[in-house]
């Protein structure tokens, strides 16, 4: 296994003092950098291990902050803070771009090379910086088959990867269907992977909270995901040049 660093950043994003984690692989050159977004429960270990994973194939990594630090096990919770900012493509990027310049900054990322990834609410700040026409390698979300405002997504300037569950209740087949009507008549690269049995959120292992109905884990279809999300990486940024 590579020697990898890990460190918490603080940032200020939303009005509120964000806590991400960094990872960074071994070595001391500059790499290509990926910025990962959390559920709409906000950062946990789930995501930090994406980080140090993704630094381990030679990626400086960001899992960033959703919630000022808060985990929101509390679906009700969840919802009061998800539900607005999800509606505010405005708010959205402004987390987006707050952790985006934390990553673009860190030392030995590559400003020039980076890409997006997001789960749930953080594949949608990862879709809305893109429609915001920042400049990404490719943007990859599993639970985020959000769309944005009239016309925008034809600022997305690199290939984007979706996942999604075949039984998620929270991402309809309208609902991907909207999706991929918006992504095509943009003209963007876009591919999308329907996880059969799958619910939502299948990529994240359970925990021992109140999870709201539709949503579970799929062991083989996480694997799958994370499989594609790599695959995606090491297409359109790879790790050695």
């Amino acid at each position: 296994m590579t020697t990898i660093t890990t460190r918490t950043v603080e940032y200020p994003a939303d009005n509120l003092t964000m806590i991400g984690h960094l990872a960074l692989p071994a070595g001391t050159g500059r790499r290509p950098a990926v910025l990962i977004g959390p559920e709409g429960v906000g950062l946990s270990d789930v995501e930090r291990r994406r980080a140090e994973a993704l630094a381990e194939l030679g990626y400086v990594a960001l899992a960033f902050d959703l919630h000022g630090g808060r985990y929101l096990a509390d679906p009700e919770d969840m919802l009061a803070r998800c539900m607005p900012l999800l509606s505010d493509p405005d708010r959205m990027r402004g987390i987006g771009h707050a952790a985006l310049d934390v990553l673009r900054a860190e030392p030995r990322a590559d400003p020039d090379r980076t890409a997006a990834v997001g789960y749930g609410t953080g594949g949608a700040i990862a879709l809305e910086l893109g429609r915001d026409g920042v400049d990404l390698r490719a943007i990859g979300t599993v639970n985020a088959l959000t769309t944005g405002r009239p016309g925008e997504a034809a600022r997305i300037r690199c290939p984007v990867w979706a996942g999604v569950g075949s039984e998620d209740p929270i991402m309809s087949p309208v609902q991907r269907d909207a999706f991929t009507a918006e992504l095509e008549a943009a003209g963007v690269d876009w591919r999308l992977v329907v996880y059969g049995g799958a619910l939502h959120a299948f990529h994240h292992p359970t925990v021992d909270h109140i999870v709201r109905p539709g949503v579970g884990y799929h062991p083989r279809h996480a694997e799958r995901a994370w499989r594609d999300i790599v695959a995606l990486l090491t297409e359109c940024l790879p790790a050695t040049e």
